[in-house]
């Protein structure tokens, strides 16, 4: 007897497999090439060479200098050296500024940071999901150290306008940080372009491993660290770094600088069919987020008079996740739903559904006939 077959993979905006060639190009590093970078024996070398190849590669995606990309373990560590590494580094500047839809790693800072003493204005989105620039704008002040907003929900996909901002806030000589964790590998992207100072990576957004991640610091940005340690990463960020991970890391950066684009077309037009083909199955479907301005793998979709959890555990057939949290078995709405006016009740019925280099056309094909077959199972049980 066969074993059954794994659901549709349609959550890459959780984690991603790993890129056949991230795999081939850790393996000698897990084997054989074990030295501690910092060691000045040939097993140390052939490790810290391995480090600055990766260093290259990260800033080559990113357009940028090999001497600005710092090593981290993951988008919250990057997030927390950016954000709290910012405010210490400007002591005479004590506000920020952010958004209600930002993740956790972004919140959490500038949470802890306030019952410091800093001030933090907490910025509001449209209907789509966006901020606004003129209210990006008239929040800066004198006194403002830092503007951190994500490049793209992870729930929505939605694209902030994170140049148009950052060109304003430079005018005010204003930091600029961005946690592009869901973008970087999705979009062709540069931090010169996006014009930022600090700019958030994770490498299991695109096909690295879990536990690694980079900081983007533009040169001359002033940033203490917030761990302390040893002179790792010129003194910013302690600790013997992961060198199989980060080669994986840099691996998975050559091959997004060198697909991003051609794969980003075919993800987008996979999305589209996808969307099309729910549309014409379920009455009453809404897309959460803007129409075009998202990543072009993700589609986040309200399935009318169903819960979305209840949808998912309705559909063993394809793996996602829902536009809602689940606390001690009750579901609360999608915090950054509500915050674009979804009501909370129809926010319920949420499921974000995320493409990635291994969705095919007939994985869209399934997944659609699936959720909207459970969807119909539903209802009719529900009126029954």
């Amino acid at each position: 007897m066969s074993a059954p077959r794994d659901p549709i993979y349609l959550d890459h905006n959780a984690t991603t497999p790993l890129l056949p060639e991230v795999v081939d190009a850790m393996l000698p590093y897990l084997r054989e090439h074990f030295g501690n970078p910092s060691s000045a024996h040939v097993y140390g070398r052939r490790a810290r060479e391995a480090i600055d190849r990766a260093r290259a590669q990260v800033a080559a995606l990113l357009g940028a200098q090999a001497e600005e990309i710092f090593f981290v373990a993951h988008g919250t560590e990057a997030n927390n050296l950016a954000i709290r590494g910012v405010v210490a580094a400007l002591p005479e500047k004590r506000h920020l500024v952010t958004s209600v839809i930002e993740h956790p790693a972004t919140t959490e800072p500038c949470h802890e940071l306030e019952k410091h003493g800093a001030q933090v204005t907490w910025l509001p989105v449209d209907e789509h999901g966006r901020v606004r620039v003129s209210e990006a704008v008239a929040a800066l002040r004198g006194d403002t150290a830092l503007v951190t907003l994500m490049h793209a929900n992870n729930e929505t996909g939605v694209l902030q306008p994170i140049a148009e901002i950052a060109r304003e806030a430079r005018a005010w000589g204003v930091l600029v940080h961005t946690d592009a964790a869901q973008s970087v590998g999705k979009l062709p992207l540069s931090a010169g372009g996006l014009g930022v100072d600090l700019l958030t990576v994770v490498g299991h957004k695109f096909g690295a491993p879990k536990g690694v991640g980079a900081l983007y610091v533009r040169r001359g940005t002033p940033l203490r660290p917030v761990l302390l340690g040893a002179g790792h990463e010129r003194g910013l960020r302690p600790g013997t770094e992961n060198v199989a991970s980060l080669v994986g890391l840099g691996a998975a950066s050559e091959v997004a600088l060198r697909t991003v684009e051609g794969e980003a077309e075919r993800v987008r037009a996979l999305r589209d069919e996808l969307w099309e083909r729910l549309r014409a199955r379920i009455p009453g479907l809404a897309l959460n987020g803007h129409p075009e301005e998202r990543l072009p793998n993700t589609l986040n979709v309200r399935f009318p008079n169903v819960s979305g959890s209840a949808l998912l555990a309705a559909t063993p057939e394809v793996a996602a996740s829902t536009g809602s949290a689940c606390h001690a078995g009750e579901e609360s709405a999608s915090s950054v739903l509500t915050a674009m006016g979804v009501e909370p009740r129809a926010a319920l019925g949420s499921v974000r559904l995320s493409l990635g280099r291994t969705t095919t056309r007939e994985d869209v094909v399934a997944a659609a006939q699936a959720l909207a077959e459970a969807w119909t199972r539903l209802r009719q049980s529900a009126r029954s």
